[in-house]
């Protein structure tokens, strides 16, 4: 097998043609030549396919190791796509309570379609204990967003699929470089490729991709029964900055290692997490499972006036949402009132800037919010 960085350069890239480009340039198409019969048509309406979510399918699928992808405008439609498509009335599945803040909101949406959800915190005991036979789906982040704690996908695998269930597996923050869900065990892999897939902040994406192609059939007519379509110049773009995952990947998690080390050292921080920590509570499964630890450190600071004078201080890094590009982004994760965190939580994502500078600039933020707190 090739190394990663090959792998990343050439997913879904089509053997050279003559004259040809490298990767075909996007498919502007809303309908396609259809003579005869629309059943043996490679493409006939753009709601059902286009040639630019061919491509990056299969990249996604090569870099996941799957039988296929299907890709989808953002990482929340993937994420309504597999649960909403896959999980009928009676059904129960089993959701992790301190996952991506908008997974709540999903919850009160399915129960009210009469789906039993039950909710667990990421760790390996608590969501084994709420799985039984009625379960349909178990869905994981591991790590999570935004605490950084780590499940056993091996073992939640084999608890799920103990009870008949399938297991799901947000792969958004540990990248198919870092993590690959699907050899572990788990049927299906998403994630919001708005994040480190593309990694410049340019694009809305999400995906899934399965080991099973009936699981991948049902999440592929969902999405063109709802509609929930992507451009196909996203497509192409996102596929263009698969090119250098593996660049990016070893960039950031080298530069938030060194940024998490950094910050234990401040007397104003606590709370650092960062999986690729050795003495981080999630360290010892992720390092069983995970090839790369991400680009996200969390930690807290002492109240939230302190964490807004700090993010805004910062000159390197913006105060934004979202994680995994190429620039460092952090924010007080408070601000949105969907995760249980303090008021002076920090979710920091680690770009591929010099880490010397990063750490200079972080330094520098935090004196400055220390004189601001003895000033008042």
């Amino acid at each position: 097998m090739t190394g990663d960085g090959t792998r990343a350069v050439r997913a879904g890239v089509p053997e050279g043609e003559p004259y040809a480009a490298p990767l075909p340039g996007p498919t502007f198409a809303s309908h396609f030549h259809l003579p005869g019969d629309p059943a043996v048509a490679t493409y006939a309406y753009g709601r059902q396919g286009n040639p630019s979510w061919t491509a990056l399918e299969a990249g996604i699928a090569e870099l996941e190791e799957a039988v296929g992808a299907v890709v989808f405008p953002s990482g929340m439609a993937a994420t309504t796509a597999v649960l909403f498509g896959l999980l009928r009335p009676g059904d129960a599945a089993v959701l992790p309570s301190d996952g991506y803040q908008l997974l709540p909101r999903v919850r009160e949406r399915l129960q009210g379609f009469g789906i039993t959800v039950r909710t667990a915190p990421t760790g390996n005991d608590a969501q084994v204990a709420v799985i039984d036979d009625d379960t349909r789906v178990v869905w994981v982040e591991t790590p999570s967003n935004p605490g950084l704690d780590v499940c056993d996908i091996r073992r939640l695998a084999e608890a799920a699929h103990a009870h008949g269930a399938l297991l799901v597996v947000d792969n958004t923050l540990a990248t198919p470089l870092g993590q690959r869900p699907l050899a572990l065990g788990a049927d299906l892999s998403i994630a919001s490729g708005t994040k480190a897939l593309n990694g410049h902040g340019d694009v809305l994406l999400g995906y899934v991709a399965a080991r099973d192609p009936e699981l991948l059939d049902a999440v592929r007519a969902w999405r063109t029964e709802s509609g929930a379509i992507l451009g196909p110049m996203e497509a192409w773009l996102a596929h263009r900055g698969i090119a250098t995952l593996q660049l990016r990947v070893e960039r950031q998690d080298a530069n938030a290692l060194a940024v998490a080390r950094a910050l234990r050292e401040r007397p104003e921080v606590s709370g650092v997490r960062y999986p690729g920590l050795p003495d981080d509570p999630g360290h010892a499964v992720a390092a069983r499972q995970m090839r790369h630890f991400g680009c996200v450190v969390s930690f807290t600071l002492p109240d939230r006036e302190f964490a807004d004078r700090f993010l805004g201080a910062l000159r390197l890094v913006s105060d934004a949402t979202s994680f995994g590009g190429v620039r460092s982004t952090a924010e007080r994760r408070g601000r949105w009132g969907g995760d249980d965190v303090p008021e002076g939580f920090v979710r920091l994502s680690v770009g591929v800037e010099d880490a010397a500078d990063l750490i200079a600039d972080l330094n520098r933020a935090l004196d400055v919010s220390s004189a601001g707190s003895r000033a008042t």
